[in-house]
């Protein structure tokens, strides 16, 4: 199984830089259709008006919180992964893309500068202690941390549990239980935050939502 897992994970690294061009037929596909609608579930938590969104991916996020009104700016660490996000704003009239290269652990930008930082489906970085810091850092007090770590399919077809097998052994889902473990929780809230969580019941599927609020 670790063997499985490793080489899948290896896939999804190259999925996201070098052949980045596919990643948005391999996601609906592995996610049966799902994989969009699972980043919008995030966008009820948000709060205020100015975003930055951890790992942008292809774009679809970033492009719905600009169609929102809102000041939204995108990083992600992968160079592909910025001219896909940039041509798909261009293509909706955004000729400002507000996105960055970078890293968590080293944001660009100024201290308490946002209402709400958003990740979806982020790898491990996500719980490192130095995305955390950086994260409350740029946050306005009582400014929201949302991020949507898993999400699994329920459905009982013979496809449904196949692609439920596929995602606990790649790691994209997860027992909400176990995923905030003592040690995560530990992680949030020494970096200034509370958490809850959240779960978003679709038809065919759950997403897990964190909710950590910076203390004022």
């Amino acid at each position: 199984m670790r063997l499985l897992q490793a080489v899948l994970r290896a896939f999804f690294r190259l999925l996201y830089h070098s052949f980045a061009w596919t990643y948005d037929f391999v996601a609906a596909t592995v996610s049966l259709g799902e994989w969009k609608s699972w980043g919008k579930s995030t966008l009820p938590y948000i709060s205020g008006t100015r975003v930055l969104e951890l790992g942008h991916g292809p774009g679809h996020l970033l492009a719905s919180l600009r169609d929102l009104g809102l000041f939204a700016v995108g990083l992600d660490e992968s160079r592909q992964m910025g001219r896909l996000t940039a041509k798909r704003l261009a293509r909706r009239g955004y000729a400002q893309p507000n996105i960055m290269r970078g890293v968590s652990q080293n944001l660009p930008f100024a201290n308490e500068v946002f209402s709400t930082v958003i990740s979806t489906f982020p790898s491990e970085y996500i719980f490192d202690p130095r995305t955390l810091t950086e994260v409350s850092r740029t946050l306005h007090p009582g400014g929201r941390f949302v991020v949507l770590p898993a999400a699994w399919i329920t459905g009982h077809g013979l496809t449904e549990r196949f692609m439920a097998w596929l995602f606990r052994v790649t790691g994209q889902s997860a027992d909400p239980v176990g995923l905030l473990n003592d040690k995560a929780k530990t992680l949030f809230i020494n970096a200034g935050f509370k958490i809850t969580l959240e779960r978003v019941e679709q038809k065919s599927s759950v997403a897990l939502i964190i909710l950590a609020s910076k203390e004022s």
